[in-house]
């Protein structure tokens, strides 16, 4: 019997102390597993996308072998760990400013038309500096953009000609542009010379090798890129549906074999020949029938019946695979034509991820989630579809339609890491019009700008500021103008623009109004108006010349007007454009019809967040433009302004006998198509159009007049009865 109990005690002993090792093992195991280094997950699924929707994985026979891997990066020694704090001068940009200075070409360097049109936009650039010592930025003149081995535009010998100048100093404050890095087989990030403390704007940068806040990601763009403007988009304001023919499309190079195969050799998987379409060749390259598979002359023959710009405009979703390296053209080509980006190059630092929101306009998918795309785009709601869309078309002109966007998006970035209590909030550079025409030097708060008030729920002040230009002795017509702007309800203030040689007249000389009034001495230069001066402090500005006759209602009542489109100018005088078919260029007409396009700010409210643009946005010469040709700086306002908010100036209604004086005064001896008397303006007009790329001016046939304007009523039941009288 006491044997019997040893045992039974014996027995629970034991399995008691089973059970502890196999907690103790477990607790082991899992501690040994989280010691482990986590390898880099691959970027997730949106946040819109269920995955409860989609299917299972791909198993592994369904893919082919994802070519050959990459070979781990050889990046950088001390460099790597490069940060605008340890690596950067900024005092070079506290002394000056920020300014950019580009090394003198050497004659018979070569230079590709890519990099051409870099520097010409560089020096072109409002930053730009002729003295090295006042730089803060570097840019070299080598051709850095092309650093494939293999390549005919490959430049040799960049690291002996970099130790040779003496202003390369390590690489330290340097910007070096990059398309194309390493060569076959791997094509890595190295770029045959080292870039020491240099920042680097480089095309198809891996996640690994680049350096946040200190490098810049930018997008691979072919060689006839546009120098300036860019083609529009293609989607417009209710003309393309949420949904097209296709819903998602692929058309391009199959890589048989090597780095950027696998993706691309599996895209076959999801064709299904109605709303997803996807083609891919072999026939690229010399020896593309040494490598040739079962597959290749199906494919070949499936790819000539589709044509690339139809798939391209006519699908919602376009497959945007990666290539030997990790960007592609076809990025900016789905961008512009509004065919929502799916992106399947994993590791991809995407262009300018610093500022933009990809997830507003792309879908950012996994190369190995290639057979769960079609399910996941299908259950994005049409809403969604068109918020894409239209996100694609303003970030496409926002940022990429042009070389000259490119660049200074990487400039303005750079610029912001220097002042970061001073830089733009993410939201400007997600919302039209975008970081490069909302300024951080006028505010980083989004109330203060004009064409963000309704998102942001504001609306501008209640009360404006004149300002009058005066260029000769004091008149009659200036005390009347005056004391009629003075009495009207909303005006703040009166500030005189003293742009006549004499000096200004005593204080006592000047009438006594109810507002205050400031004389302000001028340069006696046309552009002086637009400098934003600091005693104005409204909102809105009313833009007076000397010789304008206004009543206090037309004051009024434009007033009101632009307070509900305060991104606008609101005025009274209005010109056109038009194109000349005979001479192929830009005509200029102030002809009373029912077309207009201009405001001239000799009458006219506008947001005082104008000028600051006018003086720290546009070049010094394109200013110095505008100032040698007549009346060219109203147009180049309007142009401004135009390109900023997409839309036409208002036209609001003025007394008949102030209608009809200007206008005759201004068409006489004119005609639309040729206009000998509006020469210089037309002039302005054509080199506006070429400065920006395109012509921003959009035409309108609106005019805007009070309830019961001209109504056969009694007078005395309308607000603006004065706008009526003689």
């Amino acid at each position: 019997m006491q044997a019997r109990k040893k045992y039974l005690l014996l027995a629970f002993l034991a399995s008691w102390l089973f059970l502890l090792l196999l907690l103790l093992g477990d607790r082991l195991r899992r501690s040994a597993f989280m010691s482990r280094p986590r390898a880099v997950s691959p970027r997730s699924w949106p946040r819109w996308a269920d995955r409860s929707l989609l299917g299972s994985f791909a198993a592994p026979q369904e893919l082919q072998d994802l070519g050959t891997p990459s070979p781990p990066s050889s990046r950088l020694n001390s460099s790597s760990r490069c940060r605008m704090e340890n690596c950067f001068d900024l005092g070079r940009c506290r002394r000056h400013g920020f300014k950019v200075f580009t090394y003198p070409r050497q004659r018979g360097q070569p230079v590709s038309d890519s990099y051409g049109k870099i520097l010409a936009s560089l020096e072109r650039s409002r930053y730009h500096t002729r003295r090295p010592e006042e730089a803060c930025v570097f840019v070299l003149p080598f051709d850095t953009l092309d650093r494939d081995r293999l390549s005919a535009r490959y430049v040799p010998g960049l690291g002996q000609q970099l130790g040779a100048s003496p202003l390369w100093n390590g690489g330290r404050n340097h910007l070096v542009f990059n398309l194309y890095s390493g060569t076959w087989p791997h094509y890595g990030p190295e770029l045959g010379f080292d870039v020491g403390q240099a920042m680097l704007a480089k095309a198809s940068f891996d996640a690994e090798s680049f350096r946040p806040g200190f490098d810049v990601s930018i997008p691979l763009f072919p060689r006839d890129h546009p120098q300036w403007g860019g083609q529009e988009g293609r989607l417009r304001h209710g003309a393309v549906p949420p949904r097209k023919k296709y819903l998602l499309a692929f058309k391009g190079k199959r890589y048989l074999t090597g780095i950027g195969s696998g993706t691309r050799n599996a895209l076959h998987h999801i064709h299904n020949g109605k709303d997803i379409v996807s083609l891919t060749t072999c026939k690229h390259g010399k020896d593309w029938e040494k490598h040739k598979d079962a597959r290749c002359d199906k494919d070949n023959a499936d790819y000539e019946k589709f044509d690339y710009q139809e798939l391209l405009h006519n699908s919602t979703f376009c497959i945007v695979p990666r290539g030997r390296r990790l960007g592609s053209f076809r990025f900016l080509e789905a961008l512009q034509a509004a065919c929502i980006p799916v992106l399947l190059s994993d590791g991809w630092e995407l262009p300018f991820s610093e500022v933009i929101d990809w997830s507003k306009a792309a879908v950012v998918g996994s190369e190995r989630l290639l057979l769960q795309i079609p399910s996941a785009v299908r259950c994005i709601h049409p809403e969604r579809v068109l918020a894409l869309q239209q996100q694609t078309q303003f970030l496409w002109d926002a940022y990429f339609s042009s070389v000259d966007k490119i660049v200074h998006t990487t400039l303005e970035i750079i610029k912001d890491r220097l002042l970061p209590h001073r830089s733009r909030p993410r939201f400007l550079w997600n919302e039209p019009p975008g970081g490069l025409l909302a300024l951080p030097d006028f505010s980083t708060h989004i109330g203060d700008f004009p064409f963000y008030y309704l998102q942001h729920g504001s609306s501008p002040s209640e009360k404006f500021t004149a300002l009058i230009r005066v260029v000769s002795p004091l008149s009659q017509p200036v005390l009347r103008l005056i004391q009629a702007v003075s009495r009207s309800q909303y005006c703040a203030q009166i500030l005189v623009l003293w742009s006549c040689e004499e000096p200004p007249p005593p204080l006592e000389k000047w009438p006594q109004i109810t507002v205050p009034l400031s004389v302000i001495e001028g340069r006696r230069e046309p552009s002086d108006r637009f400098f934003p001066y600091a005693a104005i402090r409204t909102d809105a500005v009313l833009s007076l010349d000397e010789d304008s006759s206004l009543s206090t209602s037309e004051v009024d009542f434009a007033f009101v007007v632009w307070r509900s489109f305060p991104e606008r100018i609101v005025g009274f005088l209005a010109s056109s454009h038009f194109w000349d078919a005979e001479q192929q260029r830009w005509g200029y007409t102030s002809r009373w019809t029912n077309e207009l396009s201009i405001v001239l700010t000799a009458a006219a409210f506008y947001h005082r967040y104008y000028h600051s643009l006018f003086t720290g946005y546009l070049p010094a010469g394109l200013r110095e433009l505008a100032g040698g040709l007549a009346a060219c700086e109203d147009i180049l306002m309007n142009v401004l302004v135009a390109a900023v908010t997409k839309l036409p100036p208002i036209k609001v209604t003025q007394r008949k006998q102030h209608k009809e004086a200007v206008p005759q005064q201004q068409v006489k001896g004119t005609a639309p198509s040729s206009s000998r008397g509006f020469s210089q303006q037309q002039d302005c007009l054509n080199q506006l159009a070429e400065w920006f790329g395109y012509m921003p001016l959009v035409s309108s046939q609106l005019r805007l007049d009070p309830v019961l304007f001209k109504d056969q009523v009694s007078i005395l039941r309308k607000k603006y009865r004065h706008l009526e009288r003689p």
